[in-house]
């Protein structure tokens, strides 16, 4: 399939209406966001973004994907133990993936945004409720694996990694929205002191210093 220009319709295009519509949203904000917005952030010609897409309210659809598709936790995190594998699989979750020229803050920004407006929009409910649980089954995954072979102790990994993920969607809110910079090492610091502690079996076992 070709779009209206002749251009092939490939991923390299999506990627490039996504990177466009997230330009857009940085500068213009959700609300205020129009198709013209994007299409000026757009290398190529605005029909090919409404060929791709009939509506803002599918294109946001579309890109919330994009962006949560991003945080995907990397299954071949090379970490030693489950002490290590857990620090990284949190620092991803707080800090956003490594990767060169990833700018996490401003696609928090854009995503925290979107966010507040789930409550409005059922699609897009369905969509922070899908990374949500990502979240919390990703972390619950290591935990429980720590759990069966008696690294950490017995816990209900499920509740666990649900408190994990609720700091840190608090901490990022934190920064976002009060523009409190210092939350999330704040946070990333009170986990490693008051929550991952609580993983320390009974015996004799020595939890890092620093897990990340």
């Amino acid at each position: 399939m070709s779009s209206p220009d002749g251009r092939a319709s490939s991923e390299g295009t999506r990627e490039a209406i996504m990177e466009a519509t997230f330009r857009a949203l940085s500068k213009h904000g959700y609300a205020d966001l129009r198709m013209r917005d994007i299409g000026e952030e757009f290398e190529m010609t605005r029909p090919v973004i409404h060929y791709h897409y009939n509506s803002k309210h599918e294109l946001i659809s579309s890109f919330l994907e994009y962006v949560i598709a991003q945080y995907k936790d990397d299954d071949t995190i090379g970490a030693e133990d489950h002490w290590e594998h857990l620090g990284i699989r949190i620092d991803q979750c707080m800090f956003g993936p490594d990767i060169d020229g990833f700018d996490h803050w401003e696609r928090m920004k854009v995503y925290h945004e979107l966010f507040s407006q789930a409550q409005h929009n059922e699609a897009h409910r369905e969509l922070f409720n899908e990374h949500y649980e990502g979240m919390v089954v990703g972390l619950a995954e290591v935990i429980q694996a720590g759990i069966d072979d008696g690294t950490f102790a017995d816990v209900d990994a499920m509740e666990f990694s649900q408190l994990l993920t609720d700091v840190i969607h608090s901490a990022r809110a934190r920064r976002i929205s009060l523009g409190q910079k210092e939350a999330p090492e704040q946070a990333r610091a009170a986990i490693d002191r008051f929550v991952l502690p609580r993983l320390v079996p009974n015996v004799s076992v020595e939890i890092p210093t620093e897990t990340r």
